[in-house]
């Protein structure tokens, strides 16, 4: 791949040097998609979401959404590789919640724009 600052092959006029400087380096580009690709799916999305405004336990999330505590943690061990939320161990139980994170912070309210939903008080 070439380096944001090699000249395109054709000048059509549409792409200047300015955009070409901005675009994203393909570390970033990797994270964000890992990111989104994780929330392509349904159930991924909805124990995102229930993240975002509270920490949780596998058996509560699996009873909030209908799945089985197995499906569940498969879920979660996604969304925590794509670094969208945190764990941590409080005796024998994990709790899970959404990473302080700029990404994870605009996809959460990206999520709820788009479904014109608004967080819970």
């Amino acid at each position: 791949m070439a380096d944001n600052k090699t000249p395109l092959p054709h000048d059509h006029g549409t792409c200047g040097s300015s955009i070409m400087e901005q675009m994203p380096d393909t570390d970033t580009v990797k994270t964000v998609a890992e990111a989104m690709k994780q929330l392509g799916d349904p159930s991924r999305l909805r124990i995102f979401w229930l993240l975002c405004h509270c920490e949780e336990c596998v058996i509560n999330i699996a009873a909030a959404t209908g799945m089985t505590s197995p499906a569940v943690s498969h879920h979660l061990r996604l969304l925590k590789n794509a670094g969208l939320i945190l764990s941590h161990r409080h005796g024998k139980e994990m709790y899970y919640r959404a990473a302080d994170t700029e990404i994870a912070d605009k996809l959460h309210h990206t999520i709820e724009e788009i479904a014109r939903i608004s967080c819970p008080e």
